[in-house]
């Protein structure tokens, strides 16, 4: 369990690396991040992806090009990131699904970063995380997830077309 963790950290600090580089990234990455808060009872998490991917994927959806650095109209685009989100990733906590709501994003350099918080939830044994974020316009895509309960952390990487994350805990 040790190399396993020391590797994704590794990882982890690798892709951090590109994920703040300004030349086009070698392979594609989503980052899915998400703590248990026990006083709300609650996930509170975010979604990274690059913003060149994603706004690629939009424009495919859209039929039109857009644009998530310097957007016209930031309440259609909240609720295209919106609607994106919802349909290719979700969640289920002790085999029941676990809504979630989308609280909006931000930009930082060459990223975009998701924010959502899910419905309460006692806190899990199994948590499970369903994710096709950018499979259907990246056949290369990849997305790796942490969740953090009770101070205990976690990591898992699925390769497109891989779309089930499960953790026990």
């Amino acid at each position: 369990m040790c190399k396993v963790t020391h590797k994704l950290n590794y990882l982890a600090v690798v892709l951090g690396l590109i994920f703040c580089t300004g030349f086009k990234h070698p392979f594609y990455l989503g980052v899915i991040d998400l703590k248990y808060n026990n006083s709300r009872s609650c996930f509170e998490g975010s979604v990274k992806l690059f913003t060149s991917d994603l706004e690629d994927a939009l424009s495919k959806i859209e039929g039109k090009k857009i644009d998530l650095i310097h957007p016209t109209d930031t309440a259609r685009v909240n609720q295209l990131l919106k609607t994106y989100l919802m349909k290719r990733l979700s969640f289920q906590c002790n085999n029941q699904a676990l809504p979630y709501t989308y609280l909006g994003y931000e930009r930082e350099q060459e990223a975009i970063w998701l924010y959502l918080e899910t419905k309460t939830a006692s806190a899990p044994k199994h948590f499970t995380i369903h994710s096709t974020l950018l499979y259907d316009f990246l056949k290369d895509q990849m997305n790796i997830a942490h969740i953090e309960i009770n101070g205990k952390n976690q990591s898992l990487k699925t390769l497109n077309p891989e779309k089930i994350l499960n953790f026990e805990f």
